[in-house]
């Protein structure tokens, strides 16, 4: 049952060949089985689940289910506010905050009738491509424990792949849906920045965090985020565009598409990595699409421009943790001063600290200009570069990753070489473009590899036709637990 698709189990839902409660069952027994060692949630609670499941149970014997996802469980990253739960962004400083509301995105599966699984293991405050820096401890790659999930969203990657959800939500704010579902082997799906309320989300950088979601197959991550997308009036960077996606995806319509293939996003690529990739491109040119060599020249200034423009923002944006309104709060403090600084310091992991000294000293006076200033005219640069390329192409496939899945601990000492893991996924949010990660295939150690795809402002549509049709020619993905 928990190998199944979202689809299928909405027939099997549907056709009362299994109620909610046997599928919750079925999801809350494998993640008591799996969950100490891979550490993919850091709450859950069954007795929620159960509780949802029977409400979604007795809609259903009324005639009257709230969508045809009524009964489906699905799990949420841990930086997505749950009125009523955990709400930690695996910091120490929200160990126990439990907000008073839900973010619009979590509302909107509500409605649908989607079952809480619970809140799924990240990096801190989304910071970190891997998924160790969290204050509950590193998450496990379900198809390798000694390698990581990727992140920050590598709780929701490894539950999908390990079984232990059939579908979570994640947030990208320089790759932390799509480096985590290739590193998974799931697929991962980042909109246009815009397309999904960001209401409820616990800022990161906000020009460039949004949400999105993860599955096992195209139809599965493209349904949720049909389900979460749309206006919200809560949101002042929310737009009101068609949802023109969702439910199965037309993966025969990549006839006639035009596929551009930047050279910049290959270089120094493993070359067992480089073949796929490049096989799969060969692939949808026989399919019937042309494929057009384009350039991304501004693609190496990508991770500097976005590391300035996020930590900066990360530094306003946390400011707020100051141990007075909510929060974990330092004791035995006489000035408000050391109030402050004491909190900060036991309450933030250390990751979180080196961005926050990193932006706050990007904004100061006499640096502005020379840092902050010179990486939002960068930013332009590289949206001019992907306007150009959109004059010429309907959508862009590259590499996710720069490799494959590392060992957990290899890169927690280098820092840049940590930074420089992004590369080939920063510059869609540095640019707000939606962007997925679909699985290919395992490389020769048994590890998952990523194709990524990118599209214009609010094509969505398109990526997942191509993404589709990738799909259809590569071979699933699944660990061995």
């Amino acid at each position: 049952m928990t190998g199944k698709t979202i689809k299928e189990l909405s027939g099997l839902l549907r056709e009362k060949k299994i109620s909610a409660r046997e599928l919750a069952g079925a999801y809350s027994e494998r993640i008591q089985k799996y969950n100490d060692s891979i550490n993919a949630y850091i709450t859950f609670d069954n007795d929620i689940l159960m509780k949802e499941a029977e409400e979604s149970d007795a809609r259903r014997a009324q005639g009257a289910p709230l969508s045809e996802y009524d009964g489906i469980p699905i799990a949420v990253k841990d930086n997505i506010c749950t009125r009523g739960m955990l709400t930690t962004c695996a910091s120490g400083i929200l160990r126990n905050f439990i907000p008073p509301y839900d973010a619009t995105a979590y509302q909107k599966l509500k409605a649908k009738g989607f079952l809480t699984l619970g809140k799924t293991n990240m990096d801190e405050f989304a910071m970190g491509s891997t998924t160790e820096n969290s204050f509950f401890g590193p998450v496990k790659n379900p198809h390798n424990q000694e390698k990581v999930p990727g992140g920050s969203s590598g709780g929701s990657a490894a539950a999908v792949s390990a079984g232990m959800a059939p579908v979570s939500l994640g947030s990208d704010t320089g790759g932390s849906i799509r480096q985590p579902a290739a590193f998974c082997g799931v697929v991962g799906i980042k909109p246009t920045y815009g397309r999904v309320s960001r209401y409820g989300l616990v800022a990161f950088a906000s020009s460039l965090d949004q949400i999105g979601s993860f599955g096992r197959t195209v139809d599965d991550a493209a349904a949720v985020l049909g389900v979460i997308s749309g206006h919200d009036s809560r949101d002042a960077t929310s737009i009101d565009r068609e949802i023109d996606f969702g439910g199965t995806i037309d993966s025969d319509g990549v006839k006639g598409l035009v596929v551009g293939v930047p050279d910049e996003y290959f270089r120094g690529l493993p070359d067992e990595l480089t073949g796929a990739i490049k096989k799969k491109i060969s692939d949808l040119e026989s399919m019937g699409a042309r494929i057009e060599p384009i350039s991304l020249k501004y693609t190496d200034y990508a991770v500097p421009i976005y590391y300035l423009i996020a930590t900066a923002e990360a530094s306003s944006n946390l400011a707020r943790y100051d141990g007075v309104r909510y929060g974990y709060r330092a004791g035995n403090i006489k000035r408000l001063g050391d109030l402050y600084t004491r909190t900060r310091q036991e309450g933030f992991g250390k990751e979180v600290k080196r961005r926050i000294i990193l932006g706050t000293f990007a904004l100061s006076s006499g640096y502005y200009d020379a840092y902050y200033t010179k990486a939002l005219r960068g930013r332009t640069l590289i949206i001019n570069d992907f306007k150009e390329a959109f004059r010429k192409v309907d959508v862009i496939i590259t590499p996710t990753t720069v490799s494959t899945a590392f060992g957990i601990g290899e890169k927690v000492s280098d820092p840049l070489s940590m930074y420089m893991s992004d590369i080939l996924t920063i510059s869609a949010n540095l640019a707000a473009l939606p962007g997925i990660s679909v699985p290919i295939g395992k490389d020769s150690s048994g590890l998952p590899m990523g194709l990524q795809i990118m599209g214009n402002h609010f094509q969505e549509k398109k990526i997942l036709q191509a993404a589709g049709a990738i799909e259809k020619i590569s071979e699933p993905i699944t660990p061995d637990i």
